[in-house]
């Protein structure tokens, strides 16, 4: 088995593999199903500090994205895709798949997005139906103060979509004191379940909007809609995934009884990047840097894919390369949900370390005894 230290998903807890395990029952006529699904709905909107609706999806946490890109976009509609990443930038994909018109908002991706820069943009073209936003985008692992911004589009009613898939439960989201209308999460992430689950949460004012659409939102399985009377109805537009659902379920009581989960993932990525810099390597981020995930850059004298090969084959490790503009550029340590503890992350220091000096690139510390001593 492998040691699994990437950008997600992330190494699962037993209790949570048990919860998958246990016995299963037809979904879709037990109301015991109906008030399980209903209160594990209500710890998540607990867990983010909301009073807004939180639902279960049976799908990979893409699964959002584009559920909320169909549900709300209509042909012609302008939507703001706000472009500080990767993934920042592919919600454009959903919003062309649905006939909007992406309108990007680009800005450095070694920085979060600039709100003064953001607010001086919407001064001058503010007349979207809704942004796109990402919190952590994975890729470079990147953090951006999604509160704030959908505040800022808010004061311009803007509706907000955000994706967290990364960030949630590894970085603090209070999502009671956003204008995020909806907020799309993934189970294997920093909630360490593995994947196959979306969590959503949206608003009023979202519903409202998929409500008075001129045309019908152009999905079955990505309608957002069809799930809103679910509990009253008791009636799921598809059968729910019952075993992947038990292990979410166990996993957020796991995060609701850690009171020391975001410390924790402040001290670990913290000591992460103060290592990386001491050994003399450089990180891609000059600032914003989530506590989920730090992204390297590939030093001279070996290749992103022998580095991760070797880490693999050689250690048992799985730490992520990327893609698209940062493809072969750099190597990703994910320090999320189960994977963000001392000891895992101090071994995954210590192969990279042996991996790089194999190839006669020499460290200026110890990076295993440096993290270790820093996170003492």
């Amino acid at each position: 088995m492998y040691k699994i230290m990437t950008a997600g998903p992330s190494q699962v807890r037993q209790n949570v593999r048990d919860a998958r395990a246990l016995p299963c029952t037809n979904p879709d006529i037990d109301p015991a199903f109906y008030d399980f699904y209903h209160e594990t709905c209500a710890l998540l909107s607990k867990a983010l500090h909301t009073d807004q609706t939180a639902f279960i999806l049976g799908g990979e946490g893409i699964l959002g994205l584009e559920a909320a890109c169909a549900s709300l976009t209509e042909p012609g509609d302008r939507v703001l895709v706000i472009d500080n990443g990767i993934f920042g930038k592919g919600f454009a994909d959903f919003v062309k798949i649905y006939e909007g018109v992406p309108v990007l908002f680009t800005t450095d991706y070694h920085e979060p997005v600039p709100l003064n820069a953001l607010r001086a943009y919407l001064q001058n073209d503010h007349d979207f139906k809704y942004a796109t936003v990402v919190h952590c985008d994975t890729p470079s692992g990147v953090l951006n103060d999604v509160e704030a911004i959908s505040r800022l589009l808010n004061s311009y009613g803007i509706m907000v979509v955000a994706d967290s898939v990364a960030g949630m439960f590894g970085e603090p989201l209070d999502l009671g004191k956003s204008c995020i209308d909806i907020l799309c999460g993934g189970s294997q992430k920093a909630l360490s379940c593995p994947p196959g689950l979306t969590m959503i949460w949206v608003s009023d004012r979202a519903f409202r909007a998929m409500e008075e659409r001129k045309t019908p939102i152009r999905s079955f399985y990505a309608n957002i809609l069809a799930m809103k009377n679910y509990y009253k109805d008791q009636w799921f537009p598809y059968t729910m995934p019952v075993s992947d659902i038990n292990g979410l379920r166990q996993a957020l009581d796991n995060f609701l009884d850690d009171p020391d989960v975001f410390d924790r993932h402040a001290r670990i990525a913290g000591a992460v990047r103060e290592t990386v810099r001491a050994a003399g390597l450089s990180l891609y981020l000059r600032s914003g840097m989530s506590n989920t995930v730090t992204v390297i850059n590939v030093p001279d004298g070996i290749t992103d894919r022998e580095l991760l090969k070797e880490m693999a084959e050689d250690y048992n490790i799985l730490i992520s390369g990327c893609f698209d503009v940062l493809a072969g550029k750099v190597v990703r340590i994910g320090h999320m949900g189960e994977s963000c503890n001392r000891p895992d992350v101090a071994d995954t220091l210590c192969a990279m370390q042996k991996v790089l000096e194999k190839h006669g690139i020499r460290l200026k510390c110890d990076m295993k005894q440096t993290f270790l001593t820093l996170t003492k």
